[in-house]
């Protein structure tokens, strides 16, 4: 029992994001007893328990751009799920609520068991090319240009209606990080995970290590992390906490630390905000 409660607490970091993707999927899909269906619309727009508004802020800004006038509840959702991930991080979003993560990260998994080594170089920056060309193409077209393609899109069409073009969709991502590239598409190619990284970059939940000397030199951190450029800083002492946007807060350097000289830690002191540049270098 207690081999099982240490196995446990070494994925405490992973079974709660699962715990919390699978909870956001089921909430739109089940009906619960007493309660009926938790979220209704999905995850562009929805109503949660009948009261509160939630847009993705992506969403809504692609709808102003294609000259759409925006409901004032769908504004307001968009700000407080805007509010929320520029205060805590913005790529808390790719790891904790996006379903595709569940298909990319057991693309990752399998990928490792096989010892597949292809890995075709991809610049990260191609992402943020991909998100202003979906921008552009919006205000050019007048439509969501985007969520014609968006994978998360097709995902919840294909629990709901298991369409053909949302299950070729997900194979096709599972393949591409399988065979092509490390972790691909949220890593490399993703617009949706470049919006936020750019929303959230000062984010103020973050990857802090404890004092100098507790770590153990082993690098078991780095192997793991799926941005593993944002823990280098911290690793090398040359930073006490991960600053960078593309930090997805997953915790799988937490999962994997056994010195325990990390940890997440949430800094909303007055210094902290005071450090939020203006203009970002």
């Amino acid at each position: 029992m207690k081999a099982l409660g240490a196995a446990l607490y070494r994925r405490r970091w992973l079974l709660s994001r699962r715990f919390v993707q699978i909870f956001i999927v089921l909430a739109f899909l089940v009906d619960w007893p007493e309660i009926g269906r938790i979220a209704h619309g999905n995850l562009s727009s929805s109503l949660w328990l009948g009261v509160l508004p939630l847009t993705d802020p992506f969403v809504a800004l692609q709808s102003l751009l294609s000259g759409t006038m925006l409901a004032k509840t769908a504004l307001i959702g968009a700000a407080l799920i805007a509010t929320f991930y520029f205060l805590f991080g913005g790529r808390i979003y790719c790891s904790w609520v996006c379903p595709i993560n569940m298909v990319t990260d057991l693309a990752h998994w399998l990928r490792q068991k096989l010892n597949v080594k292809g890995n075709m170089t991809m610049p990260k920056e191609v992402r943020l090319g991909v998100l202003g060309m979906s921008l552009v193409l919006t205000v050019l077209s007048g439509t969501l240009a985007w969520e014609n393609f968006n994978p998360i899109t097709l995902f919840q069409r294909e629990l709901m209606w298991s369409s053909l073009a949302g299950s070729m969709v997900l194979l096709s991502l599972f393949l591409f990080d399988l065979l092509i590239t490390r972790r691909g598409w949220c890593g490399h190619l993703c617009p949706v995970g470049a919006f936020y990284a750019v929303l959230g970059r000062y984010g103020h939940l973050r990857v802090t290590a404890k004092e100098s000397g507790s770590c153990a030199g082993c690098g078991a951190c780095i192997k793991v992390c799926p941005e593993p450029h944002v823990l280098a800083p911290v690793v090398s002492l040359k930073a006490s906490s991960v600053t960078h946007g593309d930090c997805t807060r997953c915790g799988a350097c937490l999962d994997k630390c056994s010195s325990g000289a990390i940890s997440m830690q949430l800094d909303l002191s007055s210094k902290s905000f005071r450090s939020i540049p203006i203009v970002s270098k």
